[in-house]
């Protein structure tokens, strides 16, 4: 795993190419899945920026910093 970039820290917004939105960093850290028991070091947990269903991305190189606004 590539080492963190500095525009990747908790409250940044950033895009999720895979999934194709925009999220505001809640947390970075260690997550275990609990259905297949895969652990993932530094996972990012993305929430949608105003609320709602929160969601993680395992892999940091997919995300990319948002547009500002």
């Amino acid at each position: 795993m590539s080492p963190r970039p500095k525009w990747l820290f908790e409250g940044a917004r950033v895009l999720d190419r895979a999934q194709d939105r925009e999220g505001i960093v809640q947390f970075i850290g260690d997550y275990e899945d609990p259905s297949t028991r895969r652990f993932t070091p530094e996972a990012v947990f993305l929430r949608p920026e105003g609320g709602g269903r929160e969601w993680i991305v395992a892999e940091h190189q997919a995300l990319r910093p948002a547009e500002a606004r």
